[in-house]
């Protein structure tokens, strides 16, 4: 269910994810090529058509499926092991699945797939891109820095993605046990469910979208310039303020890209609970 969810989420949304890629690594050093979002998308589009911003998308593919699918299955693991003995799951523990399910995602799926991705993207900025595609660029990224080298930002993936997952689950935990009241199977619609789930994508992209911008930076082609997370941290604060930190912030895809994929995912469990039996 997981892996359908996050399939058809990232071709809905990833338009905006290499906008928003775009314009944190778009350094106020260099000076900025971008005055802002419309003016990414419209030099994006005369320079390489609408295409353009699909740079990168079979990355995401690749790798929204099993992340999807880690994400999920872990939070539900977890969380049966952390119900009562009514069988509900409080918010406080909903968090601590949610950190266990962000933490798995990140190290199993997300860094490699996220450094690949964001590789990709900075390498269409390259006045003589050299990555010709998906299995050609891991390729070349293999050769070049070996394995180790697609897993670049580890420290700040997994910050980023246990904070996340943590921050979502907690608020959707929170929201589906004050909606359900005191009938722990009362169906959600999935309207009900879109509205949670874009409150809580809003929720996680206020509280850690600073870490989302150093992992952009440590996975970019220009990585060797920090030392290490803790130094990209300390060099967008120095040289580029505060402000920096929250460059590229996505409420409205991140609030859409929740929603849908909270939405997909419980429709499919219900269809598939009903034509896949299991104990």
């Amino acid at each position: 269910s997981g892996g359908i969810a996050g399939g058809i989420e990232i071709c809905i949304t990833f338009p905006t994810e290499y906008v928003k890629t775009q314009l944190q690594l778009d350094e106020k050093a260099n000076p900025p090529r971008y005055k802002g979002i419309a003016d990414c998308v419209k030099q994006t589009v005369q320079g390489h058509g609408v295409k353009g911003l699909y740079r990168g998308l079979s990355s995401l593919v690749y790798g929204s499926i099993p992340k999807a699918a880690v994400r999920f299955g872990m939070f539900e693991f977890l969380s049966n092991h952390m119900r009562d003995e009514k069988g509900n799951l409080n918010s406080t523990r909903g968090l601590l699945c949610g950190l266990g399910a962000g933490v798995a995602e990140a190290v199993v799926v997300v860094c490699p797939m996220e450094t690949v991705k964001v590789k990709f993207i900075h390498d269409q900025c390259s006045p003589k891109p050299k990555y010709r595609g998906f299995f050609h660029g891991v390729r070349e990224i293999i050769r070049e820095q070996g394995l180790k080298g697609t897993y670049q930002g580890l420290t700040a993936t997994v910050l980023k993605q246990g904070s996340n997952q943590a921050i979502r689950f907690f608020v959707m935990t929170a929201l589906r046990n004050w909606y359900k009241g005191d009938d722990p199977n009362k169906v959600m619609n999935p309207i009900v469910t879109g509205m949670f789930g874009a409150f809580a994508g809003a929720a996680s992209v206020f509280g850690n979208t600073p870490l989302d911008v150093v992992k952009t930076r440590m996975q970019g082609l220009e990585a060797h310039k920090y030392k290490s997370t803790w130094d990209c941290a300390y060099q967008i604060m120095k040289y580029e303020g505060p402000i920096a930190s929250w460059r590229g912030t996505r409420l409205g895809r991140v609030c859409l890209d929740v929603a849908i994929v909270f939405v997909i995912y419980d429709e499919v469990v219900k269809v598939l609970n009903k034509v896949w039996k299991t104990d």
